[in-house]
């Protein structure tokens, strides 16, 4: 696997609802082989040039920040930002999450910053997606 200077680990709860979420909700091809269950170990997918995302099952997530806890479902310690280049592309991550099984933080609208949403995955993990914003 090429270097990655950037990866963005988040704890999960269930590996199949993971790996499912992310190839629906953001049409995420994952890396690497299968393992004995289907999905890839340990469970990746290319964000963009540079950057990763990597699931890691929570009890596993805990070993590696040094046993400190893990934030519960609906306890947030960052937002993933995507920013998707329009409104109208905006509308349809949002859209795709929400079909995908996403909880809906914000509904797309316009913001001082540009036009945003934003969705929880299934473990409460909040991404913004956002267009552009508006010229000044």
């Amino acid at each position: 696997m090429p270097f990655t200077p950037v990866v963005i680990s988040l704890p999960i709860a269930d590996r199949r609802a993971s790996f499912e979420f992310y190839r629906h909700a953001l049409g995420l091809d994952p890396i690497g082989e299968p393992a004995e269950d289907g999905v890839p170990e340990p469970l990746q997918f290319m964000l963009g040039q540079g950057v990763r995302l990597m699931l890691v099952p929570a009890g596993g997530f805990g070993w590696v920040i040094g046993g400190r806890q893990v934030a519960q479902p609906g306890h947030s310690e960052c937002v993933v930002r995507l920013n998707a280049g329009t409104a109208a592309a905006v509308d349809t991550l949002i859209k795709q999450a929400r079909q995908a099984g996403a909880g809906i933080v914000t509904e797309p609208a316009q913001q001082p910053w540009g036009y945003a949403g934003a969705f929880s995955d299934p473990d409460g993990h909040v991404w913004m997606v956002t267009s552009e914003p508006p010229p000044s």
